[in-house]
């Protein structure tokens, strides 16, 4: 399994931070490994979705949890990608940290690319964190 993480200081409170990384349905926007995003059930916090990812254009089925002004959990289900992707915010000071931490490996005939792959995410994970940053600093 393959662990990726990703720190970024946001210069905007936590609960401003979160008004953008809660809009699940707008990932691709930030996310650019992520291509599309179709929900299928939504129960309280808890999203199911399938999401098309920019590799091969595979699907992958997500379950998503939101626990607010807090983290967001993102569980693989089904597809070429095991593992989760999980976003935190910890407030510091007038502004907030935000932690991107993947725990991911690619299944089946896939799973010896897991680490290309991971290098892959890795790159795709500073860009968001960073287009993020950008977004949330330049309304503040």
């Amino acid at each position: 399994m393959a662990r990726i993480k990703v720190d970024a200081e946001i210069d905007a409170p936590a609960g401003r931070v979160w008004e953008v990384i809660s809009d699940i349905d707008s990932e691709p926007r930030f996310w650019k490994g992520t291509k599309s995003v179709r929900n299928i059930s939504k129960s309280g916090n808890i999203t199911t979705r399938e999401i098309t990812i920019a590799f091969r254009d595979q699907k992958c089925m997500q379950t998503v949890t939101l626990e607010p002004e807090s983290r967001i959990v993102a569980k693989f289900t089904k597809g070429v990608i095991d593992g989760e992707k999980t976003i935190s915010l910890e407030p510091a000071g007038t502004g907030t940290v935000m932690h991107v931490v993947w725990d991911i490996q690619m299944t089946g005939m896939m799973g010896m690319f897991t680490g290309m792959i991971s290098r892959h995410i890795k790159k795709g994970t500073e860009q968001a964190v960073q287009a993020i940053k950008k977004e949330i600093e330049s309304d503040v």
